[in-house]
């Protein structure tokens, strides 16, 4: 396969990881993994390093206004959640195509050849698409299987026990979709910069801007991961979706659908809520997230997590020109 190719389709796969390898949120410093590099935002900035084949450092940085700064009700509890995870899918997108464009280049400069453009159709196409593949795999599939198992076990009649198969199914399909791409040595390099960016932030919150060899010494799992966001909305879909008794196959699926945005902004105040508050019963609905980040973060090498420090310092560098002050709000 042409090497130009198979970069995009690594970005194609990654952006279905996309909502697994992001994290942090309005008030505070996260990040996101990217092909060979991280993204770093804080409240007002973001940067992104990429390390190049060639063992060079490309970066980008640019300023960020929080959804809240814009209008002061997308500030209000449920609703910054829905805005704030918009805003981190949106950079996530854009965190991508930089990284891709990246690896093009350096493709195009070791075969000597025009580099390969991806037009903004593509990329369009790219997002159309993995909403889809969401959509399709987590909530279209598990209600079919569910749906299919109904015909041979009578007790899938009641509506929690239905539900509760069906919320199994889409948690087993989802750990076999994140273990399956860890198999895969240039996907893994991904959970690897996913590691090298959770110990980037958690050395940054401790104590400031680290080291390389201060921030290998943190751990790798962090509360605010796009894991473990993913996986409390699952566990959270089980009860909400158990508390409608609604009949026929397209009703329910609908349902998934429609609570999807409710769901995530409630996922959203209780990963939040739980950042601040270790020892809370939400911290312990998050647990999940943080077991299942033995697969989505793997100890990062001193180069992954220099290109993780690299970023957060550019976002930094920027946030002291646009923001302020860093807390829990």
């Amino acid at each position: 396969m042409n090497k130009s190719w198979r970069q995009f389709l690594r970005f194609l796969v990654s952006l279905q990881l996309l909502p697994a390898l992001e994290g942090g949120e309005e008030t505070l410093v996260g990040g996101q993994a990217v092909m060979e590099g991280v993204m770093m935002r804080s409240p007002h900035a973001w940067g992104i390093a990429i390390r190049k084949p060639s063992g060079e450092i490309t970066t980008h940085c640019e300023p960020l206004q929080r959804p809240s700064e814009k209008r002061k009700w997308l500030g209000w509890p449920f609703i910054r959640g829905l805005a704030t995870l918009g805003q981190a899918m949106r950079l996530g997108f854009v965190a991508s195509k930089f990284s891709l464009n990246v690896g093009l280049e350096s493709i195009a400069e070791e075969e000597g050849d025009k580099k390969m453009e991806i037009s903004n159709w593509a990329i369009i196409a790219s997002m159309v698409f993995s909403i889809a593949f969401f959509i399709f795999m987590y909530k279209l599939v598990p209600l079919a299987a569910a749906t299919g198992l109904k015909r041979y076990w009578p007790a899938l009649g009641n509506n929690f026990i239905f539900n509760l198969v069906d919320g199994a199914i889409r948690i087993l399909l989802f750990l076999l979709f994140v273990w399956g791409l860890s198999l895969f040595s240039e996907i893994k390099r991904i959970y690897h910069y996913h590691g090298a960016e959770h110990k980037t932030v958690f050395a940054f919150e401790d104590h400031g801007m680290p080291s390389v060899a201060e921030a290998q010494s943190y751990s790798t799992y962090h509360p605010r991961c796009g894991t473990s966001f993913l996986m409390t909305i699952m566990l959270i879909c089980i009860f909400v979706y158990a508390a409608f008794p609604v009949q026929g196959f397209w009703a329910k699926f609908a349902l998934r659908v429609i609570f999807l945005p409710v769901i995530a902004s409630v996922s959203y105040e209780m990963i939040r809520f739980s950042a601040k508050h270790g020892r809370s019963f939400f911290a312990l609905l998050t647990k999940p997230g943080l077991w299942l980040q033995r697969i989505t973060t793997q100890p990062p090498s001193d180069d992954q997590v220099e290109c993780a420090i690299k970023a957060l310092d550019l976002a930094m560098d920027l946030e002291k020109k646009n923001g302020g002050e860093l807390v829990i709000a």
